[in-house]
């Protein structure tokens, strides 16, 4: 009798199907994208893009080896695709990027996020939305939304990328 084990595919190649069964960048999406390829192009576009629509340019650009990235004007449709999954601490708050990462960006805004979660009291929550508000009273502040609505605000300043020399 065979075990059940041998009929299933290793975990990789089953992780690897699921991905790209459930990726939102499609064949179609990417022939209306400008796409970009290796780390040091992606992150500077894509910090080209997150200051055009007022983010701070170091919220989604931390994790290293970009292999991919892509951006669909018309629909503001964004894009990062990863080696690796990374964890990444901004101050006291631990963010996991999956390998993909998907949003649509507006003005101050991302929207639908996908591929993002960030660690409270020791869960794991998936972000879909952020938004900056420069006219806070306590000064610019950038907040993060979960599917089932809680959020929580942190000075915009947490975000922001050191300068360089």
């Amino acid at each position: 009798m065979l075990s059940p084990n041998l009929l299933q595919p290793t975990k990789s190649s089953s992780s690897r199907q699921r991905m790209k069964e459930m990726s939102l960048v499609t064949e179609e999406m990417k022939a209306k994208a400008k796409v970009y390829h290796g780390d040091e192009t992606c992150r500077e576009k894509f910090m080209l893009l997150l200051a055009d629509n007022g983010l701070p340019v170091g919220l989604l650009t931390i994790h290293q080896d970009i292999e991919e990235c892509g951006y669909v004007k018309e629909l503001g449709f964004v894009w990062l695709k990863h080696k690796e999954k990374s964890e990444h601490r901004f101050d006291n708050v631990a963010v996991l990027f999956d390998i993909e990462v998907t949003a649509y960006f507006e003005q101050n805004r991302i929207k639908n996020l996908t591929g993002v979660k960030a660690k409270e009291f020791l869960i794991w929550i998936s972000l879909r939305e952020i938004y900056v508000n420069y006219d806070s009273p306590n000064g610019s502040s950038i907040t993060f939304k979960t599917p089932s609505g809680l959020s929580k605000s942190l000075p915009l300043s947490v975000f922001q990328l050191p300068s360089q020399p």
